[in-house]
């Protein structure tokens, strides 16, 4: 099935010079987002994940479906002021500044295998800032899923020491 066909281009959205990849086409569509949430979990049976973890907020939304459909735990991963527990956080630069990254204490648990499921790889700071929370837990990323992978705002080596799923490529 082609999933191209069910991603729209939003000019200029959330603000000037950026192309938005609108996925809500993708999720209306019953057929396209079961296809796409199959895909997603047969790569994370074929790693042995017992977790799947996943930034805010498009990333939960496959995340979730894909735990489900695999029988996996789910970890959230938000930014600051969004869990109500204790957080493990962590910093990472961006191009202009800093942000943060933060799971609640004790939802990766050492020894667990975890798949990160997110919806576009960009610049990749994001995940990477994951990975290193998952490390920091004792935990291994045994895979990592995009739906959409923006190959025009990285390094093509970007995660390469990584099994990687990438179900687009733009």
């Amino acid at each position: 099935m082609n999933l191209k066909k069910y991603i729209l281009d939003v000019q200029d959205f959330p603000k000037p010079g950026v192309n938005f990849k609108d996925i809500t086409p993708l999720l209306n569509d019953a057929q396209a987002f079961h296809f796409m949430i199959e895909e997603i979990s047969k790569f994370v049976k074929k790693t042995g994940a017992n977790v799947v973890v996943a930034p805010e907020a498009r990333g939960f939304l496959l995340a979730s479906a894909v735990a489900f459909n695999t029988k996996t735990r789910f970890v959230l991963v938000r930014k600051p002021g969004k869990l109500p527990r204790e957080v493990i956080d962590i910093e990472y630069s961006l191009e202009y500044g800093t942000n943060h990254q933060q799971i609640h204490k004790g939802d990766i648990r050492p020894g667990d295998q975890v798949v990160i499921i997110d919806d576009v790889l960009a610049t990749g700071g994001t995940i990477e800032a994951i990975i290193k929370l998952i490390a920091r837990e004792g935990a291994e990323v045994k895979g990592i899923s995009f739906l959409a992978d923006l190959t025009y705002l990285h390094d093509e080596k970007l995660l390469s020491e990584y099994n990687v799923q990438k179900l687009l490529k733009y």
